[in-house]
């Protein structure tokens, strides 16, 4: 009983257990994601087949400004782009199932971390932030300081940052050429 009471007493106490649980989430979901998708044939395959579309649609594209019969080139750079469209969509689709269960997971740890840190200043900004960025930094708490930060806010960075960069570390961000694609890709120029 001697640690809860040490760290309690310390001064950023209440933002490090907000950043460890953050962190920790961030490894399950990793882990989750690894189970469910990462460790797949058909991921890897996925994956690999977007890679070198991409890779050829790049060097096309190179190539495109140096040979003069851009016509048929173009044709080929449309069916390259149109493959790699597809099997981006594909992917989205493929986590699209570990994604529900690494939602369950960020709401149950949310919900907690709500329950006990309601109504807490945990950190403070160095900058009082402007009208929609002090809305999610301040909210659930009293008083007027612009400078004080919620649980809700903290996590929310957290999260991005720790998630996005666990990822690349790992090795399991987004291909190259997916960037871009998912669910609902931006609408393509040349058709509209």
């Amino acid at each position: 009983m001697a640690t809860p009471q040490f760290l309690s007493s310390f001064k950023y106490s209440d933002s490090l257990t907000v950043v460890g649980i953050s962190m920790c989430t961030a490894v399950v979901c990793e882990a989750i994601s690894w189970i469910l998708i990462y460790r797949t044939n058909s991921y890897k395959s996925l994956k690999s087949s977007i890679d070198k579309a991409s890779k050829k649609l790049e060097n096309m594209k190179t190539e495109t400004t140096k040979v003069t019969n851009k016509k048929s080139k173009t044709k080929k750079i449309d069916r390259v782009e149109s493959s790699l469209k597809e099997s981006s969509r594909d992917l989205s689709l493929f986590k699209f199932k570990s994604g529900a269960v690494v939602a369950l997971v960020l709401f149950v740890v949310f919900g907690l971390l709500n329950s006990l840190f309601e109504g807490k200043v945990v950190a403070k900004l160095p900058f009082k932030p402007i009208g929609i960025v002090m809305k999610m930094s301040h909210r659930g708490l009293q008083g007027d300081d612009a400078t004080d930060c919620s649980m809700a806010f903290l996590y929310f960075l957290c999260s991005i940052s720790i998630r996005t960069n666990l990822q690349k570390f790992l090795g399991f961000s987004p291909p190259r050429g997916a960037a871009g694609a998912g669910l609902f890709p931006m609408p393509d120029p040349k058709t509209n």
